[in-house]
């Protein structure tokens, strides 16, 4: 059937505006101005972002399985024990779905690219929440557990979320109306040195994974005694910490195809590792994650801070609305330029060579 569908073109980076270039990768790239129908097509042909896209699409059906076997093997409607769990694995199914969806579509035009990663944005910082939520109710060591940390622990992580976001989309274009408005005309600072514009994507998400993992830290490396929750949990904790910081030094070194450029446009590029052992991490933290929750729950249920709506499902739900918020008002001048722009940008329908600033 395929065959008989005319698949979209591929371009150099030289025939694509640079807004849509990647470090190191030469080829492989998509019309600038492509439809939602190519877009989709482009998942069945061998693109730069193909991979990109199969490698969290197919994860996302993954954890929507282990959500649904948790919902459909535990009470969940009247054990709030398991809310936490149920927060991360939302999480665990909503990031990389939105990751797929943003690499897919991110072609239909410049803003459009912009506006799909301002959401895959504040997907990762919803993730980054339901790793919060589980820690606290799950995975924090028994000498913290009701300390003023502990207390303080979850209110913090929502906050880190609306920072992660607004940090995140920030590093794109700027500040809205101030350094990019409806004809982005005054453009961010950093267009013209766009490694800034990464150090700080770097940082929006180094911050609260930091500041996340501080009790599982702790645990892990630093306490000694009684209290430190040293049980079977542990080496799988250290799997996810391993690969995690794996997938930090892909995303910010761009090997190997820093050293080789144009040698994996299509695979094996940093950007598909990088998201390939970040589920792989993601596995292995929801295995301990489950483990700690079986392991620990009559001590935890007898010592440590009840679990209620408010700081598990209510924190979720209040981070998704203050990331949605933020992301409406960096969108806001482009969504409202999108009719008055389209005659410019069908310009380069025939011709995709522009200039323009590069952002990751």
């Amino acid at each position: 059937m395929l065959s008989l569908i005319k698949l979209p073109r591929v371009f150099t980076i030289n025939q694509v505006p640079k807004v849509f270039h990647e470090d190191s990768i030469i080829s492989g790239y998509r019309h600038p101005r492509s439809s939602a129908t190519d877009c989709i097509l482009s998942l069945f042909q061998l693109t730069n972002e193909t991979l990109n896209i199969w490698t969290h699409f197919l994860p996302t059906w993954y954890f929507s399985w282990k959500l649904l076997t948790v919902v459909l093997t535990r009470d969940v409607w009247s054990d709030s024990f398991t809310w936490p769990l149920l927060v991360f694995l939302m999480s665990c199914c909503v990031y990389p779905l939105a990751s797929s969806c943003a690499h897919t579509f991110s072609t239909m035009s410049t803003r459009a690219r912009h506006i799909c990663f301002f959401f895959d944005y504040g997907a990762l910082s919803l993730y980054s929440l339901g790793s919060a939520i589980t820690y606290s109710a799950y995975v924090i060591p028994d000498k913290w557990v009701n300390s003023s940390f502990h207390q303080y622990y979850i209110p913090i992580a929502v906050v880190n979320t609306v920072i992660c976001t607004a940090l995140a989309c920030y590093s794109r274009l700027g500040l809205p109306y101030i350094q990019y408005n409806h004809d982005i005309i005054k453009r961010f600072s950093e267009c013209k040195s766009p490694k800034f514009g990464k150090f700080l994507r770097i940082l929006a998400f180094a911050l609260p994974y930091l500041f996340d993992n501080i009790p599982l830290f702790y645990r892990l490396f630093l306490c000694v005694g009684e209290g430190c929750t040293d049980n079977d949990t542990n080496p799988l904790h250290h799997t996810h910490i391993a690969l995690a910081f794996l997938t930090a030094f892909l995303f910010a070194t761009h090997l190997p195809e820093r050293l080789a450029p144009g040698s994996f446009d299509y695979i094996g590029h940093s950007h598909q590792l990088f998201h390939v052992f970040g589920i792989i991490g993601t596995h292995f933290q929801m295995e301990a994650i489950e483990q700690d929750m079986v392991t620990r729950r009559p001590w935890l249920l007898m010592y440590s801070l009840p679990i209620t709506f408010t700081n598990t499902l209510g924190a979720a739900l209040l981070s998704v609305t203050l990331s949605l918020g933020i992301i409406f008002l960096f969108s806001l001048p482009l969504l409202w330029s999108a009719t008055r722009g389209e005659h410019t940008e069908k310009k380069t329908q025939s011709h995709p060579i522009a200039k323009g600033c590069q952002y990751h």
